[in-house]
């Protein structure tokens, strides 16, 4: 049988087309505005069926550079949800493929068309060589941190407030890639620990434990947001050793915004 689905958007082709039984779902070569959909449509959700990518390793990368998406996909993976595998060689059309149907997926800027088959001879013969495509594929090392151990170690080794306007921020953000000089993780993470008065020394320390970026990283991003003027410091004597460095929000202006507004502000001062 094939049949012919339009839908809005990828989440609604992933129900219409793979709400029954299927426990695997195989997608081969989506492009990367079908991979992020894929990601935020599984977020959450347990009633899909668990995810093996195959996508062109650029194309991957190239997604993965967001850390808005790839710390939602590392949380799938941690979850058993989602497999990332590198594609050695493009096929013609991005294709679903489960034990019980074939999907070609056509995207265009408002619509998703997609050319179903369930016919049995053909939808098992797509289903095995992909599966041994899969098998036979390289896994893809994901090194983002999973956006869910983000969170609950920022929460309990930097504080819940800090956390709270960590995820404010990320989710006022379209993406968080810091090209165009933009946000990116390390930023946001170094705004809102100004924002709530914790020491560099913390975030620093845990970013680089919890795999965000290195604690050179997190200090040259600091040098760069103070000589702008997005934040301060201030020293704090400790016992032995060097004073560490309160982080602090570099004026009055800043220090008065919600988080969200925030991100905006320094956003344009970073422009």
């Amino acid at each position: 049988m094939v049949s012919n689905l339009l839908e809005a958007d990828v989440e609604n082709v992933l129900d219409e087309a793979f709400a029954g039984d299927d426990e695997e779902l195989f997608v081969v070569d989506p492009s990367a505005e079908t991979i992020v959909s894929l990601v935020e449509a599984a977020i959450g959700r347990d009633d899909l069926p668990e995810m093996s990518m195959l996508v062109d390793n650029q194309t991957l990368k190239g997604v993965m550079e967001d850390f808005l998406v790839a710390s939602k996909a590392a949380d799938l993976v941690a979850d058993g949800a989602l497999d990332l595998r590198v594609l050695d060689e493009a096929v013609d059309n991005a294709l679903f493929v489960s034990a019980s149907q074939v999907v070609v997926l056509v995207s265009t800027d408002d619509q998703v068309a997609a050319l179903a088959s369930s016919d049995d001879e053909f939808v098992d013969e797509v289903f095995e060589t992909h599966s041994d495509a899969f098998e036979d594929a390289e896994t893809y090392g994901l090194r983002t941190p999973a956006i869910s151990r983000v969170r609950e170690t920022m929460a309990a080794e930097i504080g819940e407030a800090t956390r709270e306007d960590f995820d404010a921020v990320l989710a006022a953000m379209d993406s968080a890639r810091g090209d165009d000089d933009g946000l990116d993780e390390v930023t946001v993470s170094l705004i809102v620990a100004a924002k709530n008065d914790v020491l560099l020394y913390d975030i620093s320390k845990w970013g680089e434990d919890v795999g965000i970026a290195s604690k050179a990283t997190f200090s040259r991003t600091k040098t760069r947001l103070e000589d702008l003027g997005i934040i301060d410091t201030e020293k704090v004597p400790i016992d032995v050793g060097r004073p560490r460095l309160r982080l602090k929000l570099g004026n009055e202006h800043l220090r008065g915004l919600e988080a969200d507004e925030l991100a905006d502000e320094v956003a344009a001062m970073l422009a």
